[in-house]
């Protein structure tokens, strides 16, 4: 027993991960279009309930919202097990889940998000210059393309090559955000083919 006096210390880490899973399973773009009056964003746009279909409802605060919603929601599992010491396992395992809840969400029938904000809210709790790089190759794709797809793409095939620079000495953590990469890139193969097809929505396109 651990010093709760009631919690089995091997049952420590299960809860820590499916806790995790439960609050990525929340998907904020659903609930703040419902505070806001929105439609469902699943219902309109490409059908995906994040911040970038959010905003073309128009309401750049809703957007907003949703997209600091996302981006906590995968920082601050997280960040609560590093600061609880953790095993490394532990760590990699609840970032894993709490990514995995908002792709295949238990309370939308797992049909959740495609995970770019919550991934970043995960990377910036491992390390904040990882985040930084990604968001920054976001930010640069996003500027010359105009395809929020496109530049998620790209940031995601490029962050395990951050990650090896900048977590090269913590192995679970290089996994984890290499399997995050692969399952981004998988979630967004609608996309590739819209862009290779030339029919990719664009802001600001036609």
């Amino acid at each position: 027993m651990n010093e709760l006096g009631f919690i089995p210390v091997t049952l420590i880490p299960t809860v820590w991960i499916v806790s995790a899973y439960l609050l990525g399973s929340i998907a904020f773009g659903i609930v703040v279009s419902r505070l806001f009056g929105l439609p469902d964003p699943r219902t309109v746009g490409s059908g995906n309930p994040g911040a970038t279909n959010v905003l073309r409802s128009g309401k750049k605060l809703a957007a907003a919202l949703t997209l600091l919603g996302d981006v906590v929601k995968g920082w601050l599992p997280v960040w609560l097990a590093m600061q609880s010491d953790m095993l490394m396992w532990v760590v990699a395992y609840v970032s894993l889940a709490v990514f995995i809840g908002h792709l295949y969400p238990i309370f939308y029938k797992f049909q959740g998000g495609k995970g770019v904000a919550t991934a970043l809210g995960v990377m910036f709790a491992l390390s904040p210059l990882l985040a930084l790089a990604a968001l920054i190759t976001w930010i640069g794709v996003f500027a010359v393309s105009r395809y929020s797809s496109l530049a998620a793409i790209v940031a995601a095939s490029l962050a395990p090559v951050y990650a090896w620079y900048l977590l090269s000495a913590y192995t679970d953590y290089l996994i984890t955000v290499l399997i995050m990469s692969l399952l981004l890139v998988w979630r967004h193969r609608s996309n590739i083919k819209k862009l290779l097809a030339g029919t990719e929505s664009g802001f600001g396109k036609k």
